[in-house]
């Protein structure tokens, strides 16, 4: 959430502190704060309080509780004006989705740029100016959290003088094109703002207003929107849309239904102010009522043992005065009736939170925990996983790890695909291990191998779960089944292992059921630390070279006479023969060539070799073979 100082100012008579002062208060007591920059501070909103705090008015009772200074107008503390009803104005609501809807007809408006101040401000937060009539509404949603839209009312059909709307399902397949000139295609469980007469969709309800009905400068009647909806279903379609809107983000934290008047008072009160409108009246539907806040009750003594001795009766009363909240105390107990914004205060805990952020954690002193009473469990699973991967490592393989998402039909669909073409979850391990062993079976001169030799531990899925499999793959197919009967034989009991191209495949979670159920975990053996190196996108240029040498001479002399003459695009070199014959030592070495920055030539690979056969000839005794 990107609030500014300037906007957050309106809410004070008082002069703020700087934006650096702010960002140590808000770390210390509200949010965490990802960026300064000048007078904007990013604010880190989580989930739980994202349905009061996404607004700048939410973002300055925070304030107004930490620097205990009142704030000089609270929006929401202001009655609401009584609205003129209408029956020029219809909006058929489906109660699955729509929580709340309040709308509204508003005539001769002159549509054009906004005022200076009002540019301002949402340039202070990174927003763009459009239109008066735009603009006020984004205003609107950051000033109060309540995300609104403006339509133009000529685009919807009217019947016997009546403008109608429906909040309905998209139909299958049906098309919107958004304001942002993006076309999307629609299914069942998206809902849309339509016109009841022609059919079409308008928007995307609560994510994304439409092209066709969007407000331009010759628009003059609008239907203003501000609804609440089923936080639930609309994250659904932003995140299947891949939609994701100021609007979205924050009905998909469900902020209070009652906020929709409120938002709505406020549009209205500029649109008339700014553009000159008329409000022909207002349709209020409230499908789904918000529950009425339940009070929420705790003792001194609880709060005390959540947060410690140090919290006293009067600092537990001073945070609820500041944060605003209405209190009863009989003895020591508190009851709390929260506003009706902060939908997440419902447990004692919540209130002790608040209590602890707004005297402030560094009040609290550090005590020890207490000690664990009994033996932690042990993982059948982990303790072999761990056992199993040790044991192959010291028999010399790699463990690998692979995607669990496939193209290869399985029991499990995924439906928010994370690469269009694997849509289904792996059913078993053995196609990503035959995939990584014929890479680096070709990759074996890089590498410097002669084998290759790996295995992988993961998840598998079908209709009747998640399972554990294990997979070993090697160049030698007999080495595989020899590792896994070997073993079989030192941890004692067997399953059935699938072959498929020199992989085998076992289910591990099936075959941990017949071993020993371990009594505690082992110690964890020493890693070696290793360096990380990526690979080179382009392919490696490998040669082979042998040279007679004088019977005693080290193979190290030989390796680094060649590595002074083979370049500075030698990657490896590896001896990979040796043998004596009438009085001679011959070394066979494999040099491997790769560049980061270029595919490299059978050209300039030819003149290193060159350079390093001349080297090794040159030296008395030496013959290159």
């Amino acid at each position: 959430m990107k609030v500014s100082r300037t906007w957050l100012q309106r809410f004070f008579d008082t002069e703020l502190p700087s934006t650096e002062e702010l960002r140590d208060l808000f770390t210390f007591h509200a949010f965490e704060v990802e960026e300064v920059v000048g007078d904007m501070l990013d604010l880190k909103v989580l989930p739980d309080r994202a349905g009061y705090a996404m607004s700048h008015r939410g973002i300055a009772k925070e304030l107004s509780a930490i620097l205990q200074t009142p704030l000089a107008r609270d929006p929401l503390a202001e009655p609401l004006p009584e609205f003129p009803s209408t029956d020029t104005l219809r909006v058929n609501a489906d109660p699955e989705y729509v929580n709340r809807h309040t709308a509204a007809l508003v005539t001769g408006v002159t549509v054009g740029p906004s005022p200076e101040w009002l540019k301002n401000l949402l340039e202070s937060v990174g927003q763009r100016s459009i239109n008066n009539i735009v603009d006020i509404s984004n205003f609107v949603m950051l000033n109060m959290g309540q995300p609104n839209h403006a339509f133009d009312a000529d685009t919807i059909s009217r019947v016997h003088g009546v403008t109608s709307v429906d909040i309905r399902k998209a139909v299958l397949n049906e098309k919107v094109t958004t304001l942002s000139n993006e076309e999307y295609s629609l299914w069942e469980s998206i809902y849309v703002f339509g016109d009841p007469e022609t059919g079409k969709a308008l928007d995307v309800a609560g994510i994304k207003g439409g092209l066709d009905s969007g407000v331009t400068e010759k628009t003059t009647t609008l239907f203003i929107s501000a609804g609440n909806y089923n936080a639930s279903l609309l994250r659904r379609a932003s995140q299947g849309l891949r939609l994701v809107t100021d609007a979205s983000q924050r009905f998909q934290n469900a902020p209070s239904p009652e906020l929709t008047m409120y938002g709505m008072r406020d549009v209205l009160s500029l649109i008339t102010e700014i553009a000159g409108g008329k409000v022909v009246g207002v349709l209020d539907i409230y499908s789904n009522r918000a529950e009425e806040k339940k009070p929420v009750s705790l003792s001194l003594e609880v709060i005390q043992e959540i947060l410690g001795p140090e919290f006293t009766d009067t600092e537990v009363l001073e945070a609820f005065k500041r944060l605003g909240f209405d209190y009863v105390r009989t003895l020591n107990v508190f009851t709390v009736t929260p506003p009706f914004e902060r939908s997440d205060i419902v447990i004692p805990e919540d209130l002790a939170e608040e209590v602890g952020r707004i005297i402030g954690y560094d009040k609290i002193k550090p005590r020890e925990l207490p000690k664990l009473s009994g033996k932690p469990a042990v993982d059948k699973n982990f303790y072999y996983a761990e056992k199993v991967r040790i044991y192959l490592a010291h028999a010399g393989f790699s463990e690998i790890y692979t995607s669990v998402f496939t193209n290869e039909k399985g029991d499990r669909q995924v439906s928010n695909k994370v690469d269009s073409d694997k849509p289904f979850l792996r059913a078993s391990l053995t196609p990503g291990v035959s995939a990584s062993l014929k890479a680096n079976t070709l990759n074996r001169p890089l590498l410097g191998l002669t084998e290759v030799k790996i295995f992988e531990i993961g998840k598998v899925f079908s209709k009747k779960g998640e399972t554990w499999h294990l997979a070993l793959g090697t160049s030698s197919k007999k080495e595989a089944k020899a590792t896994l009967e070997k073993m079989f034989a030192d941890f004692a009991g067997v399953v059935p292992a699938k072959e498929i191209e020199g992989v085998l495949e076992i289910d591990f979670s099936e075959w941990v059921k017949k071993l020993p159920a371990p009594s505690a975990y082992e110690p964890l053996s020493k890693v070696p630390h290793v360096r990380y190196e990526p690979f080179s996108r382009y392919p490696f240029v490998a040669r082979d070279i042998a040279v007679w040498t004088p019977e005693g001479t080290a193979s190290e002399e030989a390796e680094n006479r060649i590595r002074e003459k083979a370049g500075n695009l030698l990657k490896r070199i590896d001896q990979f023969d040796t043998f004596t014959k009438d009085g001679k030592t011959s070394y066979a070495f494999r040099l491997v060539f790769l560049s980061n920055e270029r595919t490299l030539t059978d050209e300039e690979v030819n003149k290193y070799m060159q350079e390093v056969t001349d080297a090794l000839n040159a030296k008395v005794g030496w013959q290159v073979r």
